[in-house]
């Protein structure tokens, strides 16, 4: 008998030991949601895609694209001569645009480093040109107007001798049979070491860092690179001990490893509902661009307007996610035109209508948004926002909301809106059942992009 039970307490620790998910950070849930509560709060962020590919304004994959070699590529930090460069207004448009936080590149895939660092010549501090440590001006900058702080890092890195050539790489073979002779004296030991020294002076030099993307992960196919190639786990462990309140992203291919990110990144499109992972709604942000390119592209055109950027951001929130929306400066620091334009238009509309975005979520079930409409929602306040996408005529009928609302107003300018079962036409209350409300509004349209109504609920 006490063999039988040896062996079924055997078999059972076994198999808990063969279904436990690897973890590697120690936090409950509900810590987990006190440690991201400002991220979650404050819904709406800039990226800044900034390096030596915006001296040559044609996409920041130019050197992968145009399969320009290292050594070639190398010239141009010679000439990368950012004298217009001024982070105090770049903070100051990010505020003013509502955003509460941003992300900046210190390297990205091109191998530049935009920050002073001990283990590569191949910085800003060094180009003749610039001279400068342009993420320490950028961090005093962001953190002076009171924006959280956020650091992009690629994991990928086509200038450093080390990183072995893979399908992505600039001079990646057409023959594979050529990846060996390559790839003859590269050390991915040495490069994953080099890794993680930039990523403890980055989470080390510049206080306080609230927010991490490591980018990015292709574990799948031929000639790929995922956690092992990166040592994530043990990358992520050195950013969790060097900043532990700090919110990662999702790239580190750490999927199923617990504590391994934070937060998921779907890039370049709308979600259709709140993205969810094992049956469980996650955090997630998308990132997204003006135009087709992050890094500066002089001569893209296919700009979003200010109105698809509001919607990105209004329906990002409506299914309980945030906005990073990325800026790619020219070579000289400045902000282009275009991106200045959006900018200030965002800024007007959030100026009066940002308490639908701060510290919001999705709607409850038990709220229908009428035709041609978004909700957003915010359960600290009670209150219930109804963007207007399509500006109703007169009226708006609110289904199965009768007994829900105690106020209802314009959003703008808090003016009062009339609702309830008269004095409207007969018709029209015909179509009027008891669980309905018809909400009166002005013939003319209010003089913003997109019109919000709150309802301040029972």
């Amino acid at each position: 008998m006490k063999g039988i039970l040896f062996l079924v307490l055997l078999s059972l620790c076994t198999n808990s030991y063969a279904t436990a998910q690897p973890k590697i950070w120690n936090e409950t849930e509900e810590q987990k949601q006190e440690r991201m509560a400002w991220w979650t709060h404050d819904r709406f962020g800039m990226f800044i895609h900034w390096g030596l590919y915006s001296s040559l304004a044609r996409h920041e994959w130019v050197m992968r694209y145009e399969k320009i070699a290292p050594e070639e590529y190398e010239k141009y930090m010679a000439f990368f001569e950012p004298d217009l460069y001024n982070p105090k207004e770049w903070a100051r448009m990010a505020k003013e645009a509502g955003m509460k936080y941003a992300v900046i590149t210190t390297k990205h895939h091109e191998g530049f480093c935009m920050f002073e660092t001990k283990y590569t010549d191949y910085q800003s501090i060094n180009a003749p040109l610039c001279r400068k440590d342009l993420i320490r001006e950028w961090v005093d900058a962001f953190r002076a107007e009171g924006l959280k702080i956020g650091f992009y890092y690629s994991l990928l890195d086509w200038h450093h001798p080390d990183f072995t050539i893979d399908r992505l790489h600039p001079i990646a073979p057409k023959d594979t049979a050529e990846y060996a002779k390559l790839n003859k004296g590269r050390d991915m030991d040495k490069y994953r070491q080099y890794v993680k020294n930039q990523v403890t002076e980055l989470l080390t030099n510049y206080g306080k860092i609230d927010l991490i993307w490591l980018d990015y992960s292709y574990p799948t196919g031929d000639y790929g690179k995922g956690r092992k190639d990166w040592d994530s786990e043990g990358l992520v462990k050195l950013v969790r001990k060097l900043q532990p309140e700090i919110i990662i992203n999702d790239r580190a291919d750490l999927l199923d490893v617990e504590g391994g990110w934070d937060f998921s990144t779907p890039e370049q499109y709308k979600v259709t509902k709140w993205p969810e992972r094992d049956g469980k709604r996650i955090p997630w942000e998308t990132c997204q661009t003006f135009s087709g390119s992050w890094g500066y592209y002089r001569d893209e055109t296919t700009w979003k307007s200010t109105r698809q950027l509001l919607v990105l951001l209004i329906e990002s929130v409506s299914k309980g996610g945030n906005l990073l929306l990325n800026v790619g400066p020219t070579a000289r620091g400045t902000f282009d035109n275009r991106a200045q334009e959006r900018l200030e238009a965002i800024g007007k509309w959030m100026a009066v209508n940002s308490p639908s975005i701060y510290g919001c979520t999705e709607a409850p079930d038990s709220f229908q948004a009428p035709e041609n409409t978004v909700l957003t929602y915010n359960p600290t306040t009670k209150r219930l926002y109804i963007h207007l996408l399509d500006y109703p005529l007169d009226r708006i009928l609110l289904k199965g909301y009768a007994g829900k609302v105690k106020h209802a107003q314009f959003l703008h300018d808090r003016s009062e809106l009339k609702f309830g079962d008269a004095p409207f036409s007969i018709t029209y209350q015909e179509d009027l059942q008891k669980e309905d409300i018809l909400l009166e509004l002005p013939t003319i349209k209010p003089d913003v992009e997109i019109p919000v109504i709150e309802l301040i609920l029972e």
